[in-house]
């Protein structure tokens, strides 16, 4: 787990809420508070192209499989769905009566996937021009705050401490109490199991079939803070932001931390996995940060 700082961008923008990879990490999004998203080379620190069209804080993007769209989340209540190369909305779909915290695609980019302050999980046909949202979950009691989005399965967390899973295709529920608020979610390249940050500073590895609590890993700081985690190292490894200006990495199956990374002296919040490499997005304050293996060839990216 040799990781190395490669790059630092300021993005720019006021506080950066998320930074996310494209499809096969070719680029990168960072979401700001100034209501922007900005698309970025994270190889080069070169600013591709900046979105604005929301009114308030841009708290979460994804890009579409085919890198032409991108949909971000604003606390503005609306989605937006650009187009990538024109950088213009191609459509706002509102419908939530609150702050839209996270967004992801389905696996063919037809259907985008909202979670908000409302509690409730939307689904958007953005193929068509239907505006209203095709189907909307009401089950959670508080905020949504992440989102798994696979091909028949819509997972969310909330700070209801639930972890709740829409099989589209059998048309059934199933509801995984934590029983602490969950402020982030993720799942593992197999798919078999689920990692939810929790409010009280504890990452929980649950199995995706059984809801068994699997593992525990401590040792980060959350303060109040929404910190996220991810996947690393074809799921052997855990890596987690800090409120302290770090991020910390454990050992998937033996729970024990294996490495520290200064990041800075400001909370590190959002982080992005490369979807293939080694390389990791992070954000802190206003900054947007590239940690990889130094031995990483940079003359083989594709621009």
């Amino acid at each position: 787990m040799d990781l190395v700082a490669k790059r630092s961008i300021n993005c720019e923008q006021g506080a950066v809420r998320a930074v996310r990879y494209n499809v096969d990490g070719s680029y990168c999004l960072s979401c700001g508070s100034d209501k922007k998203i900005k698309l970025w080379n994270p190889r080069s620190g070169l600013l591709l192209k900046t979105y604005g069209g929301h009114a308030d804080e841009v708290m979460d993007a994804a890009g579409s499989c085919e890198s032409s769209y991108i949909v971000s989340a604003s606390l503005d209540k609306s989605v937006i769905y650009w187009d990538v190369s024109t950088g213009l909305p191609v459509r706002r779909l509102r419908g939530h009566a609150g702050g839209v915290t996270c967004i992801r695609f389905n696996e063919e980019s037809s259907i985008a996937v909202s979670g908000s302050k409302d509690n409730t999980v939307a689904c958007w046909d953005i193929r068509t021009r239907k505006l209203d949202a095709v189907q909307t979950m009401r089950e959670a009691k508080d905020c949504i705050t992440a989102l798994v989005v696979s091909e028949h399965k819509i997972i969310s967390s909330s700070l209801d401490g639930s972890i709740r899973q829409y099989d589209i295709r059998a048309g059934e529920l199933v509801c995984d109490t934590i029983g602490v608020p969950i402020t982030y979610l993720v799942q593992t390249r197999d798919g078999q199991c689920l990692l939810a940050a929790c409010s009280d500073g504890t990452i929980r590895l649950i199995d995706n079939d059984s809801g068994e609590l699997l593992a525990e890993y401590k040792g980060h700081r959350v303060d109040d803070y929404t910190i996220e985690c991810g996947i690393i190292a074809a799921d052997t490894k855990i890596i987690s932001g800090s409120a302290e200006g770090a991020a910390i990495v454990w050992d998937l199956l033996e729970g024990k931390e294996v490495r520290r990374l200064r990041i800075g002296s400001e909370v590190v919040h959002s982080l992005a996995p490369h979807p293939t490499g080694s390389d990791i997005l992070f954000a802190r304050k206003r900054h947007l940060e590239v940690w990889g293996k130094p031995e990483e060839d940079e003359e083989d990216v594709i621009e």
